[in-house]
């Protein structure tokens, strides 16, 4: 019961603070908070170094929280690295922060296929920061399928967007 709370509050936290309107550049599945993508994100970006360090928004401003997938997959492409890469420098740099990883799923399919997809994405997450470092007792990974989607819309762009994996300071 505790997890479902905290799980529900940290997703609300995640939809109204980190919302993008600029689908084009996530249509493809490969942007997100990126450097160098314009969001204002990412090492240099306008906003780094104005939250709190080893919190979420210095996670979102210094790393991004989010990485993206191509239907029915749970690989990772080079941006998805890309944004592991500055994950794991960051978890680093805060060995007491502790982080969930949800993987999601655009709202095509089952609810039994896209909550193992969502756990897979998750999994393949949780298993490049390990592989980079990070303690795998740092890192608790949970599914969220198709229940929890970032934009609701019945288009490409929005399921781009909903087929991912977020990662959250716990």
């Amino acid at each position: 019961m505790k997890h479902t709370t905290l799980a529900c509050l940290l997703s609300a936290a995640l939809l109204a603070g980190c919302s993008s309107s600029d689908d084009t550049k996530n249509a493809n599945g490969a942007g997100g908070t990126t450097v160098g993508s314009g969001s204002g994100y990412g090492a240099g970006g306008a906003n780094a170094g104005s939250a709190a360090p080893g919190s979420q928004e210095d996670l979102v401003q210094s790393a991004g929280d989010r990485i993206f997938f191509d239907t029915d997959r749970n690989s990772l492409n080079p941006q998805a690295s890309a944004t592991l890469d500055r994950q794991s420098a960051w978890l680093n740099k805060y060995p007491q922060v502790n982080v969930w990883v949800a993987g999601n799923c655009d709202e095509r399919g089952t609810e039994e296929y896209n909550l193992a997809l969502g756990q897979r994405r998750a999994n393949a997450d949780r298993d490049y920061l390990v592989a980079h470092g990070i303690n795998k007792g740092r890192i608790e990974t949970i599914s969220y399928g198709k229940s929890r989607p970032i934009d609701a819309a019945s288009t490409p762009a929005a399921w781009a967007q909903n087929r991912n994996a977020i990662t959250s300071v716990r």
